[in-house]
């Protein structure tokens, strides 16, 4: 079994019981050379076995085994297309994000791991999912950020290592949740952009940014 498919059912795994997918939701995939490996249409995350993750060249599209990559393959590409630095693309629907995102709000920095570890998110209004119009969207702002919350939809991480954008998509969902539960209690206090920044300039936070690009 290749690191790449060993690195796919490991974080496979993941999503799904840390619940940021239910069902048939949600797909992953990474680079290996001039292919990606990506999820198959239809899975349950946890149920793809190893021959069954779809191999597709990155610069032309075409599908290299029978079973069909995800619906969302059109995505994926344009982002590994865009983005030369990364290795790993991961969709999924995480319940805090999608409500706090589609109810018309922006998701705030409320704690330190979040500023210190995600520079910025971009939003995309509502598009029907799985297709070009959706994947187009998302290369025109993936060059800017690591994260992109789909309002209505849902939110894909990219990363130099897949424990990097799982660790981005976790710590998006935490925000989102802690600031639905502040909400419900008060106001939340949103942590200004001088203190972010004195966040992302302490060395510790910088190592702990360096560690989750080390993919061993």
């Amino acid at each position: 079994m290749s690191k790449v498919i060993a690195e796919l059912r490991r974080y496979a795994d993941k999503i799904v019981k840390s619940g940021l997918v239910v069902g048939a939701g949600g797909n992953l995939s990474m680079r290996d050379g001039n292919m990606m490996y990506i999820s198959p249409s239809g899975f349950d995350l946890q149920e793809i076995e190893d021959h069954q993750w779809v191999r597709v060249y990155i610069d032309t599209g075409e599908i290299l085994d029978p079973l069909k990559p995800s619906s969302e393959v059109l995505m994926h590409l344009e982002c590994f297309r865009k983005r030369s630095d990364i290795t790993a693309v991961l969709h999924t629907h995480p319940s805090y994000s999608v409500g706090v995102s589609s109810a018309g709000h922006s998701i705030p920095s409320l704690f330190p791991d979040f500023p210190a570890m995600i520079r910025n998110i971009a939003y995309l209004d509502y598009m029907i999912p799985t297709t070009d119009v959706l994947a187009n969207a998302v290369a025109d702002v993936i060059h800017d950020t690591d994260v992109v919350v789909m309002r209505n939809h849902g939110v894909l991480t990219v990363g130099k290592t897949m424990k990097e954008a799982y660790f981005f998509m976790q710590i998006t969902e935490e925000s989102a949740k802690v600031y639905t539960i502040a909400s419900t209690v008060g106001v939340p206090r949103i942590l200004t952009e001088e203190e972010c920044q004195a966040l992302r300039n302490l060395s510790s936070e910088k190592y702990r940014s360096e560690l989750l690009k080390d993919s061993k």
